[in-house]
C-alpha cells in the first residue's frame, strides 16, 4: 500500500468517503458523509481498539492498511504503547501524544525498508573526532558538510548512506537516524546495542523494537522522564526538541495531542 494520506478530524473529500465506507463494511454504525466528523473519530477509535492498533482516532497508514487487509505485521500496536507507558510509569495517552507529535509517520518505507535519514553534519563531526580531516576527502557536500541539509528523503537516503559508508562504515551508520523515532546511530551503545549497525538490524524487525529503544532513551534522561510522567509539556519539549521548541509550538502540540488522547481513552472506558 503506497503512503495514503493521514486522515483526521475536519478532513473532507473522497478519501474520507472511502474510509467511512470501509468502516461501515467493518461493522461501524456510521453514515458516509465525506466529512471526518465526531462520529468518524469514534468509529476509527473503536476499530483501532478492536484490532489492537494504536487507538488515537486518526486514520493513518496502519489503520487504512488494516481496513483493506494489508496491515504490516511490524506495525506498532496498542499493546506496545501500554507496555511503554508501564515501563515509564506514565499514562498511555502521554506516550501516544509524544508519538503523534514527534513521530507521526511510520518506521518503514513503502518498499518495506527501514526508514532512515542521513545527517551530513554529524558525519563531519564523527570523522573529525576520529582524527580525519573531512576537507581532504573530496566528498560531495550532499553527504559531508558542517551544516545540516542535503536531505532527499525516502529511499533516496539509502544512496546518501551508501556514499558515506564507502568512506567509513561505522561513522556513516552513527550519523544516520533510524526508524519511526529517528533514533541516531551514535546512541546505539547507550541503548543496549553493540553498535549502530546492530541497532538498525533490530529496528528492522518492527516498530515495537523501535519504541522500546525510544523508551530507553527517555528513561536515561531523568529530567525528560520526569517531564513526561508529570505531563509538563514545556519542559519535555525544551529538552527533547531543543531551544527552537517554542517557535515550532511543540509544547502546545503535545498538550493538545495529550488532551485529545486522554479524552478518547476516557470516552471508550
Amino acid at each position: 500500500m503506497n503512503n495514503p494520506s493521514i486522515l483526521r478530524a475536519g478532513d473532507r473529500g473522497a478519501e474520507v468517503t472511502a474510509l467511512q465506507t470501509r468502516l461501515a463494511r467493518a461493522g461501524a454504525s456510521i453514515e458516509v458523509t465525506s466529512i471526518y466528523d465526531a462520529a468518524t473519530v469514534t468509529a476509527v477509535f473503536d476499530y483501532q481498539r478492536r484490532h489492537g492498533l494504536v487507538a488515537d482516532g486518526i486514520a493513518g497508514a496502519r489503520t487504512q492498511a488494516a481496513l483493506i487487509g494489508q496491515l504490516d505485521p511490524r506495525a506498532l500496536t496498542q499493546a506496545d504503547i501500554d507496555a511503554a507507558a508501564a515501563h515509564l510509569d506514565c499514562e498511555p495517552a502521554a506516550v501516544q501524544a509524544v508519538i503523534e507529535v514527534e513521530s507521526p509517520g511510520t518506521g518503514f518505507l513503502w518498499d518495506g525498508r527501514l526508514r532512515i535519514l542521513f545527517e551530513r553534519h554529524v558525519f563531519w563531526q564523527r570523522l573529525v573526532a576520529r582524527g580525519i580531516d573531512p576537507a581532504t576527502l573530496n566528498a560531495p557536500a550532499s553527504i559531508l558538510n558542517q551544516q545540516p541539509g542535503g536531505y532527499v528523503g525516502g529511499a533516496g537516503e539509502y544512496a546518501r548512506l551508501a556514499q558515506a559508508r564507502a568512506i567509513s562504515i561505522d561513522d556513516a551508520m552513527e550519523s544516520c537516524s533510524f526508524g519511526r523515532f529517528q533514533t541516531m546511530g551514535y546512541h546505539a551503545p547507550a541503548l543496549g546495542y553493540l553498535d549502530a549497525s546492530a541497532m538498525a538490524q533490530a529496528f528492522a524487525t518492527g516498530e515495537a523494537e523501535q519504541l522500546a529503544a525510544f523508551v530507553k532513551f527517555i528513561a536515561l534522561d531523568a529530567d525528560l522522564h520526569k517531564a513526561l510522567r508529570n505531563r509538563k509539556w514545556v519542559a519535555f519539549a525544551k529538552i527533547y526538541n531543543g531551544p527552537a521548541y517554542a517557535e515550532n509550538l511543540y509544547d502546545a502540540k503535545l498538550a493538545r495531542a495529550y488532551a485529545r488522547q486522554a479524552a478518547a481513552t476516557e470516552a471508550a472506558a
